[in-house]
């Protein structure tokens, strides 16, 4: 099934509307679609090299939208959607069911979304886990908009000023892009959160 999603995300990138649906992509894959943007961004951006800043904008925004609504589904709909949406993926809700408190809980949370917002874990499932948990909403948003923000316009600057041929080195050494830079992402996010907490004190 995962396949055949994937082909048809494939297809959608040549279509004349493919920027509607790159964004509408982005934006069920924050809390529930399985197929990432990435699929419909690295095509677009080789047909449209020059474009590759709108298309990753469209990605980022799109995405961080999603992750709103995937907050407010874990907020108010986890038992009746979230849990759902957990078997779905075949993943044990109740690991994430610990309310973050402490500071060390919310550093530790910020690197979990950072982690899920760059890489190819399932961003979704913590997007409605923040939700639920009741995660501090303005951090949540700020690591949202780095992490998926970073992502996208990383490919899309690389096929865009390198061509079809950073496509293959994309997709062999994204697991290991995405650890770098979610180690870079989580220390911005851990001093953006040290100064947001000073500043509010």
């Amino acid at each position: 099934m995962f396949r055949e999603l994937y082909l048809k995300s494939i297809k959608l990138a040549g279509h004349k509307n493919s920027k509607i649906f790159l964004g509408f992509i982005s934006f069920i894959e924050s809390f529930i679609f399985p197929i990432p943007p990435d699929v419909l961004i690295i095509p677009m951006t080789i047909a449209k090299r020059q474009e590759w800043i709108r298309i990753a904008i469209i990605a980022t925004v799109g995405s961080v939208l999603g992750a709103c609504l995937g907050y407010f589904i874990g907020y108010v709909f986890f038992n009746e959607i979230g849990l759902k949406i957990f078997e779905f993926y075949g993943v044990d809700p109740t690991f994430w069911k610990n309310k973050v408190s402490s500071e060390g809980g919310v550093i530790a949370w910020m690197t979990l979304l950072a982690i899920a917002g760059f890489s190819p874990v399932p961003f979704k499932l913590l997007t409605i886990s923040s939700g639920f948990v009741h995660f501090n909403l303005i951090y949540f948003v700020i690591v949202a908009l780095l992490t998926r923000g970073s992502r996208f316009f990383l490919i899309a600057f690389l096929i865009g000023n390198f061509g079809p041929a950073m496509r293959l080195l994309i997709e062999k050494k994204l697991l290991k892009i995405s650890i770098i830079a979610s180690i870079v992402v989580i220390i911005f996010a851990y001093l953006i959160y040290k100064f947001l907490n000073n500043f509010l004190m």
